[in-house]
């Protein structure tokens, strides 16, 4: 970590402050075993039995039991005040994709902002748990091997537009934005496809995790 990146050659899990629901680091660590921080993030994973391989961040929100636990080694300050604690973990992580957890469900603007940085790090396949959805940034091209009746939801963060099949509500035409139309409980015919321009966050039950990931990493895999 020379270079102040973190080269993983597995999935990496980052875990935030945020809320955790049960299971959420298990189910994580499952897919992504290498584990890294951001900021008070150490407190919640040390608390749950697991020493992240690196703490990111400003370092103002960790505990002086979790600095000393983990060791100036296992500690990247990263001065900048202009950024959050996620997207100075997240730009500094070099993975085949991330897993995020810890983002959501306590303070509504830390959630906005990480889905911001989502959406400005497209190239870094990132996915986040929250109580009843996964959260990602669609990519130009992704094709998702959905069953009949599954709940997809689509947010731009901007102005945005695309193409899709297999949905049951198609997105052609439409000219998506945050203060315009959005493309929230749409569902799935089967198997869809989107080609989107812009920065849009997809949504799916927590159960197509799997699917989800796969389908990520292939669209970024090129």
């Amino acid at each position: 970590m020379a270079d102040g990146v973190l080269h993983s050659r597995v999935g990496v899990t980052l875990i935030g402050g945020g809320a955790l629901q049960p299971g959420d680091l298990d189910l994580a660590l499952a897919h992504a075993p290498c584990l890294v921080a951001a900021d008070g993030g150490a407190d919640a994973a040390l608390a749950l039995g697991h020493m992240p391989v690196r703490a990111i961040g400003d370092l103002d929100s960790i505990s002086d039991a979790a600095r000393a636990a983990l060791g100036p080694d296992r500690l990247l300050h990263v001065a900048e005040q202009d950024s959050t604690d996620f997207a100075k973990a997240l730009t500094r992580i070099e993975a085949p994709f991330v897993i995020a957890t810890g983002f959501s469900g306590r303070r509504l603007d830390h959630t906005l902002a990480a889905l911001n940085v989502m959406v400005r790090h497209r190239h870094l396949p990132c996915i986040m748990l929250t109580a009843e959805d996964i959260a990602f940034a669609v990519p130009p091209q992704l094709d998702l091997p959905l069953a009949p009746g599954t709940r997809v939801s689509l947010f731009p963060m901007g102005p945005a537009q695309g193409r899709s099949t297999g949905l049951l509500w198609p997105i052609d035409g439409i000219a998506f934005a945050p203060d315009g139309s959005i493309g929230t409980s749409n569902a799935a015919l089967g198997p869809v496809t989107l080609a989107v321009t812009g920065p849009v966050i997809g949504l799916l039950p927590r159960d197509c995790l799997d699917l989800a990931l796969a389908a990520l990493t292939a669209a970024t895999s090129g």
